[in-house]
């Protein structure tokens, strides 16, 4: 299972053994599957990043796909059509893949200081790119975390490690089904 995304997957600002994914991999293990999660999130990493990365990243097969990117993107006002793209041949590249990866795709949301119309431009591109993809959409990553200063480390971006749980139960919950 292979974890894209950006230093809300890396755990930035914790030890590695505090980021969700290594959190999804004890879930994994409780619960007697056979998975082996890489996490392979890279702070500061935008849409095109993770899209440059990829083929280096597939070169071994992998079952489950979890992308989470575009964060970065809607930090820096980037045109979330440029995301939309970026994703979309993520997942497309994902889906030529031999075997195919079952694929994750965590939706992330748009500061408010663009402006509604491009939190709701950003907001719509994840929905629709996992249906077009056939990929599970976790609804928001930062759910239940996002805005909460207990939650959050200083910087009020990223996860303390008890964010980093509940992201990690944001996750699993849509993991869990298709394992």
């Amino acid at each position: 299972m292979l974890f894209v995304g950006t230093s809300l997957t890396a755990g930035f600002g914790l030890d590695p053994s505090e980021a969700f994914p290594a959190l999804v991999q004890q879930k994994i293990d409780a619960a007697g599957l056979r998975y082996r999660v890489v996490n392979a999130g890279v702070s500061g990493e935008t849409s095109a990043g993770a899209l440059r990365r990829l083929d280096w990243l597939l070169r071994e097969p992998v079952a489950v796909l979890v992308v989470e990117t575009g964060a970065n993107d809607g930090l820096r006002g980037q045109d979330p059509d440029a995301t939309r793209t970026n994703l979309q041949a993520i997942l497309d590249a994902a889906r030529r893949k031999q075997p195919k990866p079952r694929l994750v795709l965590a939706a992330m949301e748009a500061p408010p200081n663009y402006g509604e119309d491009y939190r709701r431009r950003f907001r719509a591109l994840y929905p629709e790119l996992a249906k077009a993809s056939g990929a599970t959409l976790v609804p928001f990553l930062l759910d239940g975390v996002a805005g909460d200063p207990k939650l959050n480390q200083p910087d009020g971006i990223h996860p303390t490690a008890e964010g980093e749980r509940r992201v990690a139960e944001n996750v699993w919950k849509v993991l869990r089904p298709i394992l």
